[in-house]
């Protein structure tokens, strides 16, 4: 009994196939949108026309075509098989994948649908996920053209218990891309002319089609002259000619160049310029230390930032040229090693202060603008756009500097006198207490040191008293006040006063006259004991200039 039921169920087992496998079928009837198939062991089930098709095509299904098919149950409540096309195109599908997944082989596709992130492709029966970055070598905006077409991809990673396969049509292009480009480079040669279409355009260059292959035309190497875009001179699609500069073997890299075609303006820059000869240039480009001015096409020059005027020491080459402005320039510097031109915009123009002391020799009378006030002095505007300085000691004959300079105010016009030029230097002295003539000088003119003169007192203070001479302004202190100590006191004058004093000292440049009443004393007995007799003969001092004295009335 157990014998028979072995047999009995071995034999269940080889006549009923096992749910969840895969078996052949023949289709013997179609209708209502179904095939039914005949799976043998008298058994019989129903797939819709839908699996039988393609993505994107008619169904191809005939009465009569063995087909295998998923069992995935053996009966159904209506005594049907439950069978599944579709099922085992997948496994047939995943176990074909796999062998190509293993072996690095590519697969027939069709991308059929789009999804976030990318696209479904059939795999004849998987479905795998194409990423957006696998479509192609560079980013694609319009895929509709590609739906549908039976194309190979490279399955990048599968997972058949999660079912998921990823694909990528990119790595296919790129290994043919690469192959395209190692047969383009193995035919060009340094040096070689070739015509390009230009594809892309950047801000540091173009890439160049050159039949397969894209080389990079530097923006440097468009032209001699300075190119800002290159877009100032290529148009995407435009047919060029370049010559190849450089190959990279290893990385296929194609550098590319067009000025190498046209003569090097540099190879006369040196006949073409001289030293020191003048030239209009055209201003390209400015920057915070100077400007660069174009002489030719190809051919740059900078006016460093020293060199661009005469007068404005610290400010923007903005502030005094502008781009495209057209300027007379001197050449001052050619390096053709380095391929660099230095040029003088100041130097076609004359030293402001060389004509200044041509025009204004010393002691001509100006009129300026007080631009500037500072400790040491004022800053007056002159012709030319240069400054003189008028020193403290330069602004008044009666008042000192300190004093005198509180009188003025930025944007005053005084007159001043030229005092000195130094134009190595570059520097004038002027001076606003000379204007009408040095009244020191004229004040003073007779007298010298020793002489005798009477001066009028106008001030009293502490440490003595302030006098005058002929306009001119002196002080004498306590101790020059009296050859006797007790003598020695302001307050014994008057405002007003005359008194006789002595010249101690002329200082022209300073224009101060040195006074002094002890002096006078100390003369005058000097000369009262030389004519009338010594203290050693026993006569006193009050005897001699008694005598000195009668000596006066007789006379």
């Amino acid at each position: 009994m157990d014998e028979f039921e072995a047999l009995l169920e071995e034999s269940f087992e080889m006549d009923t196939p096992e749910e969840g496998s895969v078996v052949k079928g023949k289709v013997i009837a179609i209708e209502a949108g179904q095939a039914i198939i005949d799976v043998g062991y008298k058994m019989e089930g129903r797939v819709e026309l839908k699996e039988f098709a393609d993505p994107g095509e008619a169904p191809k299904i005939e009465v009569g075509d063995e087909v295998e098919v998923f069992l995935r149950q053996v009966e159904n409540a209506r005594g049907e098989a439950v069978i599944s096309r579709e099922m085992a195109r997948r496994e047939e599908a995943w176990d074909r994948l796999e062998k190509a997944y293993a072996a690095e082989e590519r697969v027939e596709g069709a991308i059929f649908g789009r999804v976030k992130g990318g696209f479904t492709v059939d795999l004849g029966g998987a479905v795998a996920f194409l990423p957006g970055s696998q479509v192609d070598v560079r980013p694609v905006r319009d895929a509709g053209p590609l739906m549908g077409l039976k194309q190979p991809f490279q399955v990048l990673k599968m997972d058949r218990r999660r079912g998921n396969i990823v694909v990528s049509r990119r790595a296919i292009l790129e290994e043919s891309r690469a192959e395209q480009r190692a047969e383009v480079i193995g035919n060009l040669t340094e040096g070689q002319n070739v015509d390009g279409v230009v594809k892309n355009i950047t801000e540091y260059g173009a890439f160049v089609d050159l039949g397969g292959v894209d080389g990079l035309l530097h923006v440097t190497d468009m032209a001699w002259r300075r190119v800002n875009h290159p877009s100032e001179i290529l148009a995407i699609g435009e047919t060029i000619k370049v010559q190849v500069i450089k190959i990279n073997k290893e990385t296929h890299r194609i550098s590319l160049g067009m000025k190498q075609l046209q003569e090097d303006p540099w190879d006369l820059v040196a006949a073409k310029y001289p030293l020191e000869s003048s030239h209009t240039g055209r201003v390209t480009n400015i920057t915070d230390y100077g400007a660069f001015v174009e002489l030719e096409p190809g051919v740059e020059g900078l006016v460093h930032v020293s060199e661009m005027s005469w007068t404005k020491k610290n400010v923007h080459p903005g502030k005094i040229v502008s781009t495209s402005q057209e300027v007379e320039v001197m050449v001052l510097e050619i390096d053709g090693a380095k391929r660099r031109v230095s040029l003088g915009l100041k130097q076609t123009m004359r030293n402001p202060w060389e004509v200044f002391a041509e025009t204004h020799p010393e002691g001509t009378e100006v009129e300026g603008e007080v631009k500037n006030i500072t400790e040491f002095g004022l800053f007056v505007g002159l012709p030319g756009d240069i400054d003189g300085m008028v020193h403290l000691s330069d602004l008044s004959w009666d008042q000192r500097g300190e004093e005198a300079i509180q009188d003025y105010r930025k944007g005053d016009m005084v007159q001043a006198v030229v005092s000195e030029v130094d134009v190595e230097k570059e520097r004038i002295s002027l001076s606003i207490k000379g204007v009408g003539g040095d009244k020191f000088a004229e004040a003073v003119g007779g007298v010298k040191r020793g002489s005798i003169v009477t001066v009028t007192v106008t001030s009293i203070e502490d440490g003595g008293i302030e006098v005058e001479y002929e306009g001119m302004k002196s002080f004498i202190r306590r101790s020059d006040l009296s050859r006797d100590r007790a003598e020695q006191r302001p307050e014994r004058f008057s405002v007003g006063d005359k008194v006789d004093v002595r010249i101690t000292n002329v200082d022209t440049k300073a224009h101060r006259l040195g006074v002094s009443i002890k002096a006078r004393e100390i003369a005058e007995e000097k000369e009262a004991v030389e004519q009338y007799g010594s203290s050693d003969s026993g006569a006193s001092l009050g005897d001699i200039l008694g005598a000195a004295l009668k000596g006066d009335d007789d006379k």
